[in-house]
């Protein structure tokens, strides 16, 4: 190389002129020193001066981009990889072809370079993966899981090359020699070839994105999807533990994805209240005349009345029989009510499903099932909206002569005992005859 020629045209004279028996080791330490103050002066300018520039104006930046580069570090490790470069260039300027130091300084760069390189390419994946996150356009997209298999690759790349430099072999030659390990390497990347399946798949079908709320009862999942990575899937649960699932049972097994749901804007409430059968009747006229003093119910019920009173009179219907003719009866008319009441409410969702139906007896009662859904999918909102609709459905019940089953309590043991009680106390308290 000429440079080199020209510096030791320029040192060896001088060195071979006094101190000749060492000439060649004092040229080989210079060099060197050479090399390490080059390369701490420019450590200290791209370190000191241009990244920590570079630090300053991002901090008030608000480009994402800008900000997301720098905290992930990536001008940190490019400028060390420029450095190892740098490095490279000047072992080959400053010392002789023939110097036992210039391989192990060569090879020492090579892997630097490469280490750095590849540490380069992480920040990069991850600081796009943080400008990613900020537009709901790419939320759709396992970017983590992709970008994560484009680490894996490019780590397994880089390994191939530092070994083939230690060893000075050509990396086609070890990349031939792994034919024979596909096996292995297929039983050791099982996971992440999975895991890399499954996350298009889950892409690609739009089953999952950060941010659903998932339900795997298999692996104990019930909370929110706060990272979906290459081999496992992070779910935050309802009491703020995290549960951890391998991406392709996500393919391979079932599970229930809320989003719908939330997307549909409204939450199903479904909730049965038990009657006690013994309660049921027919209205009697003063009952009607007390119900059709609820403006929910007066419409329907002068409709009704008519209706009835109509019929029977047609079919000579003998009243004085429960069993002829038609009736209202209080559970039918409280059914009514229900659906009227659901129909007004502000809470409920009027342009999706809303029914109250009657279900089969039970030993526990006759079920009367409330359908709808409330127009608030969070989950406290449509608790305190439930809650107040059956409070009230609670509280009229006496209203329409209904009472609601329940097994006994406390209470009414107590009860029933001091029932069973009260006639034998006051029988002993009745003076007996005299014989």
């Amino acid at each position: 190389m000429e440079e080199v020629s020209d510096l030791e045209e320029l040192v060896m004279p001088v060195l071979d002129k006094y101190v000749p028996q060492f000439s060649g080791l004092i040229y080989t330490g210079t060099a060197l020193l050479l090399i390490v103050l080059i390369s701490a002066f420019i450590h200290f300018v791209l370190h000191r001066v241009v990244i920590a520039w570079i630090g300053s104006q991002s901090k008030g930046d608000r480009r994402i981009w800008r900000k997301a580069f720098f905290e992930r570090k990536l001008f940190s490790r490019f400028a060390l990889m420029l450095q190892g470069i740098i490095i490279y260039i000047q072992a080959g300027l400053w010392l002789d072809a023939d110097a036992t130091l210039l391989p192990i300084i060569e090879i020492v760069a090579h892997i630097w370079i490469l280490f750095y390189s590849l540490l380069s390419l992480f920040s990069l994946l991850d600081a796009l993966l943080d400008i990613f996150q900020h537009r709901p356009s790419m939320l759709n997209f396992p970017l983590r899981g992709i970008f994560q298999s484009i680490k894996l690759i490019a780590s397994i790349f880089v390994a191939l090359m530092v070994i083939s430099i230690l060893i000075g072999k050509s990396p086609l030659i070890l990349l031939s020699g792994l034919g024979a390990m596909t096996a292995v390497l297929m039983l050791v990347f099982k996971d992440p070839i999975l895991g890399l399946v499954a996350g298009i798949q889950l892409s690609a079908n739009n089953m999952l994105i950060v941010g659903d709320w998932l339900e795997m009862p298999k692996y104990g999942a019930n909370g929110a999807v706060i990272d979906i990575g290459l081999t496992t899937v992070k779910v935050q649960n309802w009491d703020n533990t995290i549960t951890t699932i391998p991406t392709y049972a996500l393919i391979s097994d079932s599970f229930i994805n809320w989003r719908g749901m939330s997307e549909s804007g409204g939450r199903r409430l479904m909730r049965n209240l038990l009657i006690d059968s013994s309660s049921v009747r027919f209205l009697e006229a003063t009952d009607i005349e007390r119900l059709q003093r609820t403006q929910v119910l007066a419409p329907y019920l002068d409709e009704k009345v008519g209706e009835l009173a109509q019929y029977n009179h047609q079919n000579q219907a003998d009243l004085s029989s429960l069993a002829n003719g038609r009736r209202l009866t209080n559970l039918g008319t409280f059914r009514v009510y229900l659906e009227k009441l659901l129909r007004n409410h502000p809470d409920i969702h009027q342009e999706m499903l809303l029914l109250v139906r009657q279900l089969e007896q039970t030993p526990n009662g006759i079920p009367v099932q409330v359908y709808a859904f409330t127009k608030s999918t969070g989950w406290v909102n449509h608790e305190v909206t439930q809650g107040h609709i059956f409070d009230h459905i609670f509280a009229v019940l006496p209203e329409f002569g209904l009472r609601a089953h329940q097994a006994p309590t406390g209470y009414d043991m107590r009860a029933f005992a001091h029932s069973l009680t009260e006639p034998l106390t006051q029988s002993e308290n009745i003076a007996l005859p005299k014989e």
